[in-house]
């Protein structure tokens, strides 16, 4: 049976025409894998599977997903990252949620961030979450700071909503993606200038684990709620159940915004 295969054109460029080949005739093409994104087991001869070429300073590693998960591109990497995936790529993530991200430089407002994930209980279901809260307040660019905090309006100008309480999931930001590879979180993706390429606003340093329940919620709705708050209205919550009651303080106070971002490519 033909194996249902696609390699995009950006992969092509970086593997060659020669390998692209082979691996569209099945010569080097596993025909059952562990997806890359979702981590559970699909099979090219059976299915639509997307190659995802991940490529780091000196590294490049070749990767398999279900094309509902992610469309096959080249996704670049720290060659640390790289070679933490290798090694866990088999490896059981599974860990008390949530889990929690080390601040990390974000662009373009070069601002600290702090990123934690974990499943939030809306209207009956639980949606996964990511909660992402400044150490610091965020001047908007091009000022000096010490004007007070424009973390929220900037959101807001992007397409973020103000949130008053948890009880309905917020709409769907078009342009803005979190990307899920590896079975790990990456980046939270917004649009590129000029209709370009989608950047990111937020990159991990290193990948932020997730549970697999975690991921199962991800590609069951294939989108993540993002909720933000300036510095001081979440704080580090060691259960999810302090983050919700966080979240909903938050909200109450008039600090929340959110919006749900697609898994990239979807």
């Amino acid at each position: 049976m033909p194996r249902m295969l696609d390699v995009s054109d950006d992969v092509r460029a970086e593997i060659g025409d020669e390998e692209a080949d082979r691996l569209l005739a099945g010569e080097s093409a596993p025909g059952s894998y562990d997806c890359t994104s979702c981590r559970t087991p699909g099979d090219c001869e059976q299915e639509r599977t997307s190659t995802v070429l991940f490529i780091g300073e000196e590294t490049a590693v070749l990767a398999f997903a279900h094309a509902g998960c992610l469309p096959s591109q080249v996704v670049k990497v720290t060659e640390e990252q790289l070679q933490g995936a290798v090694r866990s790529i088999n490896a059981d993530h599974a860990r008390p949620e949530p889990q929690r991200a080390a601040p990390e430089q974000a662009a373009p407002e070069q601002a600290v961030l702090g990123v934690t994930s974990g499943l939030i209980l809306i209207a009956g279901e639980l949606h996964p979450a990511l909660v992402v809260e400044p150490t610091a307040p965020i001047a908007r660019p091009g000022t000096t700071g010490g004007q007070g905090d424009d973390f929220l309006p900037l959101l807001i100008e992007q397409g973020f909503m103000p949130v008053i309480e948890l009880t309905t999931a917020p709409g769907v930001l078009h342009g803005w993606s979190v990307l899920l590879a590896m079975g790990q979180l990456h980046a939270v993706l917004q649009p590129g200038t000029n209709g370009g390429r989608p950047v990111a606003w937020w990159q991990a340093h290193q990948p932020l684990q997730v549970t697999e329940g975690w991921r199962t919620a991800a590609n069951k709705h294939q989108q993540v709620l993002m909720f933000a708050a300036p510095v001081g209205s979440i704080g580090r919550q060691p259960r999810e159940d302090l983050l919700r009651d966080a979240l909903d303080k938050a909200a109450a106070n008039g600090q929340l915004v959110a919006a749900a971002l697609p898994l990239a490519g979807t």
